[in-house]
């Protein structure tokens, strides 16, 4: 899954060598940390949040395939 946001994200911004996307498992969850330019951050939230909701979104549709629960957090 850290894969997946990071392809998007590297979509998405003027700086594809800026994204790091850092992955942390709990026993509960997976939270992954998703770090851009602060030239992009508005590229990756979007209006009103819309494309950080739709990435959220997609990790979640992906998440239920593999029965697992994730959690991500943008700097």
């Amino acid at each position: 899954m850290k894969e997946l946001v990071e392809v998007i994200a590297k979509a998405l911004v003027n700086n594809p060598d800026a994204v790091v996307v850092t992955e942390r498992v709990t026993e509960k969850e997976t939270i992954l940390n998703l770090s851009v330019d602060p030239a992009d951050m508005g590229k990756v939230i979007g209006k009103q949040g819309r494309i950080a909701k739709a990435i959220r979104t997609v990790l979640k549709a992906q998440a239920i395939r593999e029965d697992k629960r994730v959690t991500l957090d943008i700097d």
